[in-house]
């Protein structure tokens, strides 16, 4: 017997589910909840058999864990190290990526209405698509190619290849992921989502509720779905179900694990969509709306007001309905708010370090809502935020330093964000949504017919995309153009679509971040996945498709 001890303090990296998981059923390597989406091929891959020896890990069967650290007893033999994985490009991913462009450059002839120097880098930018789909390298490193390849070429400037990387809701999103360590850190969100579970968790449906709830409340503060997911939620996910009995890979995760993170991973998209500042994903739509000339007065509260009810109604149903469509064998948890008791008692009284968490966050929330009326913009708002983290201890620069996910998604969104906009200026987009609309009007569609196709394309696009912010980098500007130029009003398809973005986060074990750490624990199979995602896809559009046509109206949204 070996004895691992996995401390939750120091780092998201460090997790507990950086640490492979695996069954007699399935072995999956591991997932780094801090870390950003990976490419689709590469986190299939991810997801097949290891080529790991097999472990058996048993967990402890109650909530006994402490705030800073847990001890895991695992079975495992010693055997040799597998042979380290070949570096460099991907052969095959590499050679499609950068056929596409060069087939988009050359051998497609170009339209009159487009310059050379902007259909030039039209291809660079679907080359640079193509390979965060397809991945021959890390997203970082493929997004670095591209952007060299604009520059060489002379098709940008350096300045204004660059330029991205001065953008506040750039440094907005980087700063959201300290933000998130802090929570992980201080254990403050795990002690938010224990009293939940606490006061609402004597039956299954109830802890469902009380997880859900607790997720809503904490996610304006903690702009990472990924980081709520794999720091916060699913080790409680995890407690509970070992308790009843309830184990990954095994016919008894039915018991009562499946359900719960079925129910968790599915009501996530919605606790993102309620509020601007739940998710990276939300600030860089709006910041590409503004491109556009659609700009949005008061964004934080008028993304509230328009999201709210169809959000909360989501919410409300979306336990529920699992509960139905996908039911857990237990269906009572007497002994759950013992066990959360338990680990309160554990845990011991609000550490300094939380309460300036808390203190911070209000702050930080209240200038998101009023900011504007003072003057103080909502990226002044989190460097203050982040300020007030490290002058008190709470952070310190080396959490910062050691953050990985936030200096990758700096370099490849900028990229992205950079190559979206100048394909904007030169023209290219407006060509784009000016086809599309041509061809709407072919078929006689009126503007909610043409925003219903629209939203629907945008949505089922998804099934292509391993990260729900590379999908707003390489369509967000596109789609919205069309919908414009076919007459949906400017607001309504702005703030559409990127409620569009957060609700397809769970279409797929690939969609997302929080996709990828929920799936690799082991308690739900490939085709659940797909077919739960489905079903609750198409709830979500109804409630949303109703209750949303009828709030935006009475909004004036249209």
């Amino acid at each position: 017997m070996e004895s691992l001890v996995f401390s939750r303090t120091p780092s998201l990296s460090n997790s507990l589910f950086s640490h492979h998981l695996t069954s007699p059923k399935c072995r999956r390597t591991h997932l780094n909840p801090s870390l950003p989406s990976p490419s689709l091929p590469s986190l299939c891959n991810s997801l097949r058999l290891s080529p790991f020896p097999r472990r058996e890990f048993r967990f402890p069967l109650s909530l006994n864990s402490s705030p800073s650290r847990f001890t895991i007893k695992a079975s495992a033999q010693k055997t040799d190290s597998p042979a380290a994985a070949p570096e460099g490009a991907k052969l095959v991913p590499l050679v499609i990526s950068v056929a596409i462009g060069l087939l988009v450059r050359f051998a497609v002839p170009k339209p009159v209405e487009v310059s050379a120097q902007a259909w030039q880098l039209l291809a660079i930018f679907l080359s640079t698509i193509a390979g965060l789909v397809l991945g021959p390298l890390p997203v970082g490193a493929w997004a670095f190619i591209g952007l060299t390849t604009a520059v060489a070429t002379q098709t940008l400037p350096f300045a204004a290849a660059f330029g991205a990387f001065t953008s506040e809701v750039i440094w907005l999103i980087v700063i959201s992921f300290f933000f998130a360590r802090g929570f992980v850190k201080t254990g403050l969100g795990d002690r938010i989502a224990t009293y939940f579970v606490k006061w609402l968790g004597r039956s299954t449906l109830g802890l469902s509720y009380g997880l859900t709830i607790s997720e809503t409340l904490i996610a304006p503060a903690m702009p990472s779905t990924t980081a709520r997911a794999g720091g916060v939620f699913l080790p409680i996910i995890k407690s509970l179900a070992l308790s009843a009995g309830s184990k990954p890979g095994e016919p008894s995760a039915r018991k009562l694990g499946s359900y719960l993170v079925q129910s968790q991973f599915q009501s996530a998209g919605n606790s993102s969509a309620l509020f601007l500042t739940a998710a990276a994903q939300n600030l860089l739509c709006l910041r590409l709306a503004e491109e556009l000339g659609v700009k949005i007065a008061s964004p934080w509260v008028c993304w509230f007001k328009a999201a709210s009810l169809p959000a909360i109604v989501s919410l409300l149903a979306t336990p529920y309905l699992l509960y139905k469509i996908f039911p857990p064998e237990t269906k009572d948890t007497p002994n759950a708010p013992a066990l959360a008791e338990q680990k309160l008692k554990e845990m011991g009284p609000v550490t300094k370090n939380e309460w300036v968490m808390v203190a911070t966050m209000v702050l930080a929330v209240s200038l998101w809502i009023f900011g504007e009326s003072v003057g103080v913009s909502s990226v002044v708002t989190a460097m203050l935020g982040l300020s007030v983290l490290l002058l008190l201890g709470v952070l310190n620069w080396d959490d910062c330093l050691t953050e990985k996910s936030a200096w990758d998604t700096l370099a490849w969104f900028a990229v992205l964000v950079g190559m979206a906009g100048q394909l904007t200026n030169l023209g290219i987009v407006s060509w784009m949504s000016s086809c599309v609309a041509k061809s709407l009007q072919t078929f006689s569609l009126s503007w909610p017919a043409a925003f219903c196709v629209l939203q629907a394309a945008y949505f089922l696009i998804h099934y292509l995309f391993a990260s729900q912010t590379g999908h707003v980098g390489a369509l967000y500007s596109a789609f919205l153009a069309m919908h414009l130029a076919s007459g949906v009003p400017g607001v309504l398809a702005a703030l559409a679509l990127a409620y569009n973005t957060n609700l397809f986060g769970a279409l797929t074990h690939y969609s997302s971040g929080q996709a990828a750490v929920y799936f690799g624990a082991g308690y739900v199979e490939l085709p659940d996945v797909f077919r739960v995602g489905f079903i609750t896809a198409v709830i979500n559009a109804v409630i949303w498709g109703t209750v949303g046509t009828f709030w935006w109206k009475f909004l004036g949204l249209y």
